[in-house]
């Protein structure tokens, strides 16, 4: 492969990326490559990754047992604070076991690969995020992909499969869209064909659900979905992932996961704030609620400036621009007025979908997200898009017919 050419190659299509860089911790404000601005695309949705107790924890934890884990969970890596949070997010999601694993994306790719063997199927959603299409790719079976949220075409690849299916998988709340998955109708054709689900809440724990437990609780199906991953990252403010199962499952991917048989164990400090996060999410729920007031005030403010925000129902919140050099202006537009929104495009999402994806946070304030809307409207008409002409939202899901599965859909 010719690096250079490539990398030209990327910048002539308007998808060259790079990294910025945000001084202090991860809050509402930061200051974002020198300049302070508005944080509208960070994952800590509910402000508890700066949060003093739960920094307290990590740095407690730091001094109790160290920096790192030093070894994989089955060698001497698995310590008192690991098991301690394995039981608080068991109880937590109502399962009789959770395995804690270095980070979401090996979560998901130790889970779905330990499920599907060779001959089996794996039904998998077409806008599931990069970790778990990644477990499809090293599963030794034949990956299905039915259209977003499709009941009907999972039914009807179903049928196709016979006696093979094996596991069907699908985020939770996706994180490019916001939508959430028709679980109950899911888990209910799976169970009539033999099928287990995977269920991935990385953007539903700490957002949704009853106390922040998250969509599958929301449609009380604890006990019906066979593997619940969530992340440490996100809404919990620290690092690592779970896997929620029963106790039998838990011993199975003890034994066969292999993202987690040699991966080194997540390190203490990283445990012990999320332990301390999900304590405070326990004991505060009403962050939760804030969270989705936020959300929902974002998408009054963002209509009244004329963006097409209807499908988003949780607090991730696209503004579709369609064209990526586009998506780029409108971002480095809102960031001269104060707001980070960052741009999203190929192959993270599908061609002609480019998007400004805003996640809001628990604590931000209503009269922040007022201006950020307005700024929102100022910045993208002075990039050259009237909000409200962009792709809508529909088709930014239904991609295009004739795209790779896999391809696109990116970390």
């Amino acid at each position: 492969m010719d690096i250079q050419a490539r990398l030209d190659e990327i910048d002539e299509l308007g998808l060259t990326r790079r990294m910025r860089l945000v001084s202090g911790p991860q809050g509402p404000r930061v200051v974002l490559d020198g300049k302070p601005v508005l944080l509208l695309c960070s994952n800590n949705y509910l402000g508890l990754a700066d949060h003093p107790r739960v920094r307290e924890a990590a740095a407690d934890a730091a001094m109790r047992w160290g920096v790192g884990a030093g070894a994989s969970r089955l060698v001497s890596g698995t310590m008192t604070v690991h098991r301690r949070l394995e039981d608080a997010l068991a109880a937590f999601k109502d399962r009789e076991a959770t395995v804690l694993y270095g980070s979401g994306y090996l979560a998901n790719i130790g889970v779905v690969s330990a499920l599907a063997g060779r001959g089996e199927v794996v039904f998998s959603d077409e806008l599931n995020h990069a970790s778990l299409i990644d477990g499809c790719r090293l599963a030794r079976a034949e990956t299905v992909v039915y259209r977003h949220n499709d009941v009907e075409h999972l039914a009807w690849c179903m049928q196709q499969a016979g006696r093979r299916g094996s596991v069907v998988v699908t985020d939770s709340v996706f994180s490019m869209d916001g939508d959430v998955a028709p679980l109950a109708e899911i888990v209910e054709l799976a169970q009539r064909n033999g099928v287990r689900t995977v269920v991935d809440e990385a953007h539903g724990t700490g957002c949704v659900g009853p106390g922040g437990r998250g969509a599958v609780a929301d449609a009380g199906l604890e006990h019906e979905v066979d593997v619940v991953v969530g992340t440490l990252g996100k809404a919990l403010g620290a690092y690592g992932a779970f896997a929620a199962c029963d106790a039998q499952m838990a011993r199975f991917l003890t034994n066969t996961s292999r993202s987690l048989i040699f991966s080194t164990a997540p390190p203490p400090p990283a445990v012990a704030g999320a332990l301390a996060a999900l304590e405070l999410l326990i004991e505060q729920p009403r962050m939760v609620s804030k969270l989705q007031a936020n959300a929902d005030v974002m998408r009054t403010e963002l209509a009244a400036e004329g963006f097409e925000v209807a499908g988003s129902t949780t607090q991730i919140v696209p503004l579709i621009v369609g064209d990526a050099a586009l998506a780029m202006r409108v971002c480095e537009a809102a960031i001269e007025r104060g707001v980070f929104a960052q741009a999203i495009r190929p192959p993270t999402v599908p061609e002609g979908t480019s998007r400004l994806r805003l996640a809001l946070m628990a604590s931000h304030t209503k009269a922040e997200l007022r201006e950020a809307a307005q700024a929102l409207g100022r910045a993208a008409l002075h990039a050259g898009f009237r909000p409200g002409a962009g792709v809508p939202l529909a088709a930014a899901q239904n991609g295009n017919p004739t795209r790779p599965p896999f391809d696109s859909v990116a970390a």
